[in-house]
């Protein structure tokens, strides 16, 4: 029995990063033998049950240190764990996990990550000196690659993917309905209903300013009906709350937590997203839902240069009139757009099968 330890950002009920484990966890258990995955959790039960894997506490050093000693490989990823943006300490906590696998001289392999940004100096010495000793080094984006090598990593090294969500299989819309049903949003076929995911910690800013103003004028100048859809529950309440304090009965909201699958089938509801949550424009994709992205983190725009397609702003530079007219757009190009990002899909999908063939291999030696 092959050991393998997984180390994200997992247990935190942010329906991105569970969509990831889910999709790492499946694509592991479906090509490779004879292993036993165990996922490093901040709801190691919870975790246990949910994906049919052993699990340990990420925030217990004794857990981690006993995690890593028995495993034979160390899978870090997926997601954005090594950059300094979000947090100073994260990216330490991720290296030191890979540290520990050295001194255990455990075999380390990096899962589909996007990388940076890294500001720190010292941060990027040591992210660069870890990853020259990991066995395998695979990327989700060509901005990722093009990052490790600014800093010292030999681009010979890495492969560029895509996002492992990406394999996650679109999922029956008659899930999302009943969800809808019973959280009490009725959805009107004669009129377009458009999904807003966003991530804002600022209630006050002029993002959120903008915002209301433009999804007011999709409500009287389109018609539309309004849904506001949660992807990290505890961080996203914030800025959805504050949406349905000022514009009332003209939007609807999401109120519990969802799995992944039925976060797709949710999506897959609408005839539109907006997206700034990375992993709500990927839930768009994969169920063939028309996007319009809005970048907080180069992420988004990788993504969405992808798929074809580029990300409408940032939030920072985000206004009514622009967005007004790149939804009409959209909605005009909606059958276009969606056969040019399936096509996409088909490449992404495949490429990420490098992942469990480095690892076979690397199991093998």
């Amino acid at each position: 029995m092959y050991k393998i330890l997984i180390s994200g950002y997992y247990g935190f009920n942010n329906i991105g990063d569970e969509s990831i484990l889910r999709a790492v966890v499946d694509n592991l258990q479906d090509r490779l033998e004879n292993i036993e995955i165990t996922v490093l959790s901040q709801d190691p039960v919870s975790t246990a049950e949910k994906y049919g894997v052993k699990s340990a506490s990420r925030k217990s050093m004794k857990s981690i240190v006993k995690a890593v000693k028995r495993c034979d490989l160390l899978v870090s990823g997926g997601g954005s764990l090594l950059q300094d943006v979000t947090s100073k300490k994260s990216i330490l906590y991720y290296l030191i996990i890979m540290w520990l696998a050295q001194l255990f001289r455990k075999k380390i392999f990096i899962y589909s990550q996007g990388i940076g940004p890294i500001n720190s100096n010292l941060n990027r010495r040591l992210t660069a000196r870890t990853l020259s000793k990991v066995s395998g080094i695979v990327v989700r984006d060509e901005a990722s690659k093009e990052f490790l090598a600014e800093i010292g990593v030999d681009p010979q090294r890495v492969e560029v993917t895509a996002d492992p969500v990406l394999r996650i299989k679109p999922v029956p819309l008659i899930i999302g309905q009943e969800i809808l049903r019973k959280e009490g949003i009725q959805i009107d076929r004669d009129r377009l209903t458009v999904g807003f995911a966003i991530r804002e910690h600022k209630t006050d800013s002029e993002f959120v300013d903008e915002l209301c103003i433009a999804i007011d004028r999709l409500v009287t100048e389109q018609k539309a009906q309004i849904v506001l859809i949660p992807f990290h529950y505890s961080e996203d309440v914030g800025v959805i709350e504050e949406l349905e304090k000022r514009l009332g009965d003209k939007v609807c909201s999401i109120k519990h937590k969802y799995l992944t699958n039925e976060m797709l089938s949710i999506i897959g509801n609408m005839d539109l997203l907006v997206g700034v949550r990375l992993h709500a424009l990927i839930h768009s994709a994969i169920m063939n839902v028309p996007m319009i992205g809005i970048s907080y983190d180069p992420k988004i725009n990788s993504f969405m240069k992808s798929i074809g397609m580029k990300a409408m702003c940032s939030i920072y530079d985000f206004n009514n009139q622009d967005f007004m007219e790149e939804f009409n757009k959209t909605i005009q190009h909606r059958e276009v757009i969606k056969n040019r990002v399936q096509e996409k899909l088909v490449h992404l999908t495949k490429a990420l099968d490098t992942n469990e063939e480095m690892i076979k291999k690397i199991m093998e030696k």
